[in-house]
């Protein structure tokens, strides 16, 4: 066992956490691994913690000794993008699992002290607002309605007196051109 991970917990606890940590330690770091990118950060999340284990008073109270685990480390990697302002462009994702670009995530960016995401940003927008006049208007309402004014697509069927699922095609046909649209953008920036 790495003597790494046991540092900084008390010695009555090794035993427990030794345990814990040959039964779930790998599993749990390729959890995190997957959630993090940089290896050194999910490295310290996943000591943070075994010592949170260690501090525990009795493990029986517990369950689920993996869920408990795997519960923390949820909760340690949301702390950390909390706390945690990427520095640069490439921290940033704009893709969701399907490797498709977020269009709203690149909206809430905060590019204060960052001038090369300023400038991304900047071009984002204009590069958007231009996209947004080649939709159909039917289409752009819907977008900035529920994207920019953030209205639920309830609402604008409500208003609109339209029916909930033309309104859910025509965002879905206004995201699709629109991530086409930016997506060479945001390559040429990252790349």
């Amino acid at each position: 066992m790495n003597d790494i991970m046991l540092q900084g917990i008390p010695k009555k606890s090794t035993s427990m956490v030794s345990q814990a940590v040959r039964k779930y330690g790998r599993g749990l770091l390729q959890y995190i691994r997957k959630r993090v990118k940089v290896l050194e950060d999910a490295e310290d999340i996943l000591q943070d913690i075994w010592y949170q284990f260690s501090k525990l008073n009795s493990t029986d109270e517990i369950e689920s000794i993996s869920g408990w685990l795997y519960y923390a480390a949820k909760n340690r990697i949301t702390d950390q993008y909390r706390k945690k302002q990427p520095d640069h462009l490439e921290d940033y994702a704009f893709t969701d699992e399907e490797g498709e670009l977020q269009i709203k995530d690149i909206l809430l960016l905060d590019d204060t002290g960052n001038p090369e995401l300023t400038l991304f940003k900047n071009l984002f927008w204009q590069e958007l607002y231009s996209a947004l006049d080649e939709l159909p208007e039917n289409q752009k309402l819907v977008f900035i309605q529920n994207e920019l004014e953030d209205k639920t697509l309830q609402e604008i069927a409500d208003e609109q007196g339209e029916n909930l699922k033309t309104i859910i095609s025509r965002k879905g046909y206004a995201i699709k051109y629109l991530r086409k649209k930016l997506e060479q953008l945001y390559t040429d920036f990252n790349s």
